[in-house]
């Protein structure tokens, strides 16, 4: 039967009935014989991304986001870097969002160049800087569904109308909406990546990464990822396979346990600023609530003191871990500066908004008010 609702793909959507075992087993096989394929891809082998749990893996994330293949990685970077090679060569130009991860800003701004792939930053909420630097050599476009760590939102339609009218290929970061809040491509996006080892996991034990699209993009970017040998272990392909059986549940309470914090930490007089799409005071708030079904659960926000001051918050928190990463069932705080733009300059990070002083919070599936009251108690100490 046809799997309608993300629930139940959550739990049936490619899942096979092997020797009657009711949960996908874990093939822990780095070969498989020889059944009369013909094409090297076909092999039955780890690094070629076909065992049991990535077929599951792929089937899974198709009907999670819509499209007709997927493809897991060994990360989130494994997944981007891959993508993007496979779309780009020597001599393409690239039109990327300015506020992206760290690790990707750094990998289109500094890598790429070295193997002749040409790169400009657009503001994604101007039109205008998109038609400005459009090249005859410009190939795709790269945004986010929310940006690390700022909780921006781009006019992602406008992106994919300008990429459709320009032959370009649009990608999109999914990671922080996750196909629950929004699917890009019903949309328009050509390509969807997440990193992994965030929501769709959901529980901090692996790294992986994915992507999702038609299927003649994803049996060129498998083709590519064979070959560089970013594939994912079938152990970390099964924990991935049972995190997103429960996506659905722990990004709704998510959803609702972060607009709650945001609101709190708004009104709280040590707080200088909070940036979340749920809050009606966002710029994007009408726009992320007209794309997405829910806000997310991460926010940043600025202390009215100095960046020493949110390392003190850090040592007075109880329930949150101090720790880079988000996306987990545990609740983690963080600087940017220190973590996730950590090999950014100074000077970038200024650029795109990440001061010092910024703090990151993703939000667990810990009891809300007792998180509140955490920071409460921790905000009033150092205040």
């Amino acid at each position: 039967m046809a799997f309608k609702r993300i629930d139940t793909k959550l739990i049936h959507a490619g899942q096979p009935r092997i020797a009657g075992a009711v949960e996908m087993p874990i093939f822990q096989s780095a070969m498989f014989e020889y059944a009369g394929e013909t094409s090297y891809h076909d092999l039955g082998y780890i690094r070629l991304n076909n065992t049991p749990n990535h077929r599951a893996l792929h089937a899974k994330l198709a009907a999670l986001e819509g499209s007709e293949d997927a493809l897991i990685a060994a990360s989130g970077m494994a997944a981007i870097s891959t993508t993007l090679l496979t779309i780009l060569s020597a001599g393409d130009h690239l039109l990327a969002q300015s506020t992206l991860y760290g690790g990707t800003q750094y990998l289109i701004t500094h890598d790429f160049p070295k193997l002749g792939i040409a790169i400009d930053l657009i503001d994604a909420d101007d039109a205008s800087s998109w038609r400005a630097k459009l090249r005859p050599n410009t190939k795709a476009i790269y945004v986010e569904a929310m940006t690390n760590p700022l909780l921006d939102v781009a006019d992602l339609e406008g992106i994919v109308g300008f990429a459709r009218a320009n032959n370009l290929v649009s990608l999109i970061d999914n990671t922080f909406a996750t196909p629950v809040n929004f699917r890009p491509i019903e949309v328009g996006f050509d390509l969807v990546l997440h990193s992994a080892t965030k929501y769709l996991n959901g529980h901090a034990d692996i790294v992986g990464g994915a992507v999702a699209g038609c299927a003649d993009w994803i049996k060129r970017i498998t083709h590519r990822m064979n070959h560089l040998g970013g594939c994912m272990d079938p152990h970390a392909a099964f924990l991935l396979n049972r995190g997103l059986m429960t996506l659905a549940l722990r990004i709704r309470h998510q959803n609702q346990s972060t607009l709650r914090i945001a609101q709190f930490l708004q009104g709280h007089p040590a707080v200088a600023k909070v940036n979340y799409a749920g809050l009606e005071s966002h710029p994007r708030h009408a726009r992320a609530r007209k794309l997405f079904g829910g806000f997310g659960g991460v926010l940043s926000f600025e202390m009215r003191g100095s960046a020493e001051q949110a390392d003190q918050l850090f040592e007075k928190v109880t329930l949150p871990a101090v720790a880079p990463s988000l996306g987990g069932i545990r609740s983690l705080i963080t600087r940017p500066a220190v973590t996730s733009h950590a090999g950014l300059s100074r000077d970038e990070r200024f650029r795109a908004g990440i001061s010092d002083g910024l703090i990151r919070l993703s939000v667990g599936i810990e009891d809300t008010d007792d998180l509140i009251e955490d920071l409460e108690q921790a905000l009033r100490l150092i205040s």
